[in-house]
């Protein structure tokens, strides 16, 4: 007869026979046997979302914690309509725009598209739900996949959108207006179904991006063909001038029409620059002064448990694997070792910027640099693997308790080299203290070490305004954390240049 230990094995096999390639399970009724499904249930490797579905889990998770739900919302979402309405559903017109746009943050409510449908709200987990409505569906050639998700093609979602949508989401809107090529499968939407009013709509919205050849291909044709089109421009505000390369990724493009609306904000926020003194032996040492507080609350906010000893043993060097078992077998003390050399490699990149170099063009020479200083320790030790120092992460990530999802691996490497170049073209150093270090984490490039590195960067543009480098504190995590969960999620800048420009009010009155 089996063990009790033999028969879980046999559970979690069947469970990873219906995992998808990030690991994720979703469990539906009839697609795994009763007694795996209790037997994983009961030791805590699933979790119900409604009655009959459960996603893939880790026992012993921490209640509340949402990491695991929203690492699988999109997957769960995908698997649970196709079993329940087939091909015949599809996304609305605004949650496939934002689809479209990349963004795929998980939305606190889902609306689902089907003929089908029983209008029902259906609540999920942590405060999510979806509302299945009962339409019809546009054409089958107006639906696309992405990713297991039935949407609205991209230009049958600009034309069935609600005109508030450009309002309230005018960076999803503007994203995906910046991905049409050319005005052909728009105007033969327009034409064919007599949309004078969405056309004057569309219209306005490309003139008020620049794209006046999109505006004026529309607007004449319709008009051509004898429609009374009025031009009208649905978004609250004129973008300011816009360049574009052809061949942008919607996540690029998104990226670069954050930069632009955020600025401006963080301007109004932001404490005047002391600039450059000169005294660049001064600077670095009041750098070093402030290594061993700089060093414990860093690790700390990553939940790494270190302690003053522990750091200031790694500074002086006294830590030893070789000849101590104890040291040989931290993990922290890797982490440690790693931030002392990382945190040098940073003050040698402050000082080039200190002696007159571009600080965007050093930042975007040495960050991969400090990288590998970061973790090379933890690789010597072997509790890395020698590939965790190859560069960007291969896979989706998931940032824990966030509803940001950061992009795929793709996008990653487009998305990286746009936000260097508008670190490098961005003239006030307090935009680029606060933009660069958000946009560090909004991408999130690696496995581990995001949080780390955006600090490092954070400081680094810090010095090319003359500001002193700056300790984000243990203390202070929860509304650190909040003020970048908010700008993620709800594209508001606004807390987190406070919280930057407070900081710098608080070490400037020391």
């Amino acid at each position: 007869m089996a063990t009790p230990q033999e028969k879980l094995a046999d559970s979690l096999k069947a469970l990873q026979e219906i995992q998808n390639e990030d690991g994720i399970a979703v469990i539906s009724p009839g697609n795994l046997p009763r007694s795996h499904k209790d037997r994983l249930v009961q030791n805590g490797f699933l979790e119900e979302v409604i009655r009959g579905w459960y996603i893939s889990t880790r026992p012993g998770k921490r209640p509340g914690v949402t990491s695991n739900w929203f690492s699988s919302f999109w997957y769960f979402i995908s698997k649970y309509f196709e079993q329940r309405f087939q091909d015949k559903w599809c996304l609305s017109p605004e949650q496939s725009l934002h689809i479209h746009s990349e963004n795929f943050n998980v939305p606190k409510q889902v609306l689902v598209r089907s003929p089908k449908a029983s209008n029902n709200k259906t609540d999920l987990l942590h405060k999510t739900s979806f509302f299945d409505l009962k339409v019809n569906l546009p054409d089958k050639k107006d639906i696309v996949n992405k990713d297991g998700l039935n949407l609205y093609s991209l230009t049958a979602a600009l034309i069935a959108c609600s005109p508030d949508f450009f309002i309230k989401h005018p960076i999803e809107a503007r994203t995906t207006l910046l991905s049409i090529k050319d005005s052909s499968e728009l105007l033969e939407k327009l034409l064919s179904r007599g949309h004078s009013k969405i056309a004057g709509r569309l219209v306005g919205a490309f003139r008020n991006i620049g794209q006046d050849q999109l505006a004026n291909e529309i607007l004449g044709s319709m008009k051509h063909a004898g429609f009374d089109v009025r031009e009208v421009d649905p978004f609250n505000e004129k973008l300011p001038a816009f360049s574009k390369s052809r061949e942008s990724s919607p996540y690029v493009n998104r990226i670069m029409l954050m930069w632009q609306e955020m600025r401006a904000i963080v301007i109004m926020k932001s404490p005047k620059a002391p600039g450059l003194s000169g005294n660049i032996e001064g600077y670095l040492k009041a750098i070093d002064d402030i290594y061993t507080t700089d060093a414990y609350h860093s690790l700390s906010i990553e939940g790494y448990k270190v302690t003053p000893e522990l750091i200031e043993k790694v500074k002086s060097g006294k830590w030893n694997p070789d000849e101590n078992k104890e040291d040989e077998e931290l993990k922290n003390a890797m982490a440690a070792r790693g931030y002392w050399q990382a945190f040098q490699a940073v003050k040698e990149s402050i000082k080039k910027i200190l002696d007159g170099e571009d600080p965007g063009s050093v930042a975007n020479k040495e960050y991969s640099t400090w990288y590998l200083n970061l973790f090379g320790p933890g690789v010597t030790a072997g509790i890395l693997n020698a590939s965790d120092l190859a560069g960007f992460r291969n896979d989706r990530v998931i940032i824990s308790g966030s509803m940001h999802i950061p992009p795929g691996p793709e996008a990653v490497r487009e998305a990286m080299p746009a936000l260097f170049d508008l670190i490098k073209k961005e003239k006030e150093p307090f935009v680029r203290v606060v933009l660069g270090h958000f946009f560090f984490v909004y991408i999130h490039p690696y496995r581990d070490g995001n949080g780390r590195m955006a600090r490092f960067l954070m400081n680094t543009q810090l010095a090319s305004g003359g500001y002193p480098w700056t300790v984000i504190k243990l203390e202070n995590r929860d509304e650190y954390m909040y003020a970048l969960e908010k700008a993620s999620v709800e594209q508001d800048i606004s807390d987190f240049a406070k919280f930057i420009s407070n900081y710098h009010q608080t070490l400037k009155g020391k």
